[in-house]
């Protein structure tokens, strides 16, 4: 995939990909190395001199994957030349595992890469568990998905998520709860002094008397934050089968909650490139019906 930028200021060439382009060091080198930097159509080092104007082109490598691609239903939110957003159903896994290698959403994006003619690969910026749905935000090219997890770390994007939870809690909070992983084999996580720091807002916007509808903001992003800083204030979310209790898996099986009832419902964040400010919203049917209170899913 090809990467093409204009020079503001020039320069050396390193100083063009680091400040105007914002390559990562690594990646930088890896190009170099490969020949892969171009300035103006001819191949040049990281010394060479570009000036106002010149066009920078890094001709970025992506290896060949260890699973197949595929044909499937994908929902398309949003998509430009550096990155793809699509709505993931529930029960779908994002990435293939060694007991799963086909079905995923890699599979089916690699699919849809291939069928529209992108020589892309896949790099998953935002991941959901499997039984969440909604808004998941990709990458095109391992440059774009290092300036995006940049943005995550730095905390310049905002997740929202809504669920149903069991009862009825505050109408906001923050909930401030370090989070470790059990003993292996085990993938569950739990809440621990000696976990990492974790913290989730929330905002109670509709209620029962039995449930409540949440808007939800990861602060931080840990595996399953979500589902375990609701069961730890004794509000877990409806349908999840691991860290329900058994007043809320009765509640889910009378209101025929067969999946975890948490959506992906918003992703803000400025755009890598341009700059401009981007707001992307799930699609999902069942997003609808977790905002319509009561409604079964």
């Amino acid at each position: 995939m090809e990467l093409k930028h204009i020079s503001k200021e020039g320069g050396r060439l390193s100083k063009v990909l680091r400040e105007e382009m914002g390559m990562s060091m690594g990646l930088m080198n890896k190009l170099k190395w490969d020949e892969r930097l171009l300035v103006n159509g001819e191949p040049c080092h990281t010394d060479y001199l570009v000036q106002p104007g010149d066009t920078v082109t890094a001709l970025l490598p992506d290896p060949a994957p260890q699973y197949p691609a595929e044909e499937g239903s994908l929902t398309v939110l949003y998509e430009d030349e550096y990155l793809l957003a699509v709505d993931k159903p529930a029960g779908m896994l994002i990435h293939p595992s060694r007991a799963c290698n086909t079905g995923t959403l890699a599979n089916f994006v690699l699919g849809y890469y291939r069928k529209t003619n992108q020589s892309c690969a896949f790099h998953p910026v935002t991941r959901l568990d499997r039984d969440t749905f909604g808004v998941v935000l990709l990458a095109k090219n391992a440059h774009i998905h290092t300036l995006m997890m940049e943005k995550l770390r730095e905390n310049a994007m905002k997740k929202t998520y809504f669920a149903l939870v069991y009862g009825v809690p505050p109408e906001a909070g923050v909930i401030d709860a370090p989070i470790a992983r059990r003993e292996p084999p085990s993938l569950l996580r739990y809440v621990s002094d000696s976990g990492k720091p974790c913290r989730t807002e929330f905002i109670r916007l509709d209620c029962k008397c039995e449930y409540s509808l949440l808007e939800l903001h990861p602060i931080t992003g840990r595996t399953h934050q979500l589902r375990v800083h609701c069961a730890h204030i004794g509000h877990p979310i409806l349908g999840d089968p691991q860290y329900g209790n058994e007043e809320s898996l009765a509640l889910s099986r009378e209101m025929g909650i067969c999946t975890q009832a948490l959506c992906a419902g918003k992703l803000a964040f400025s755009h890598p490139i341009t700059g401009e400010k981007m707001e992307l919203f799930t699609n999902s049917q069942t997003y609808g019906c977790i905002q319509s209170i009561g409604t079964v899913l």
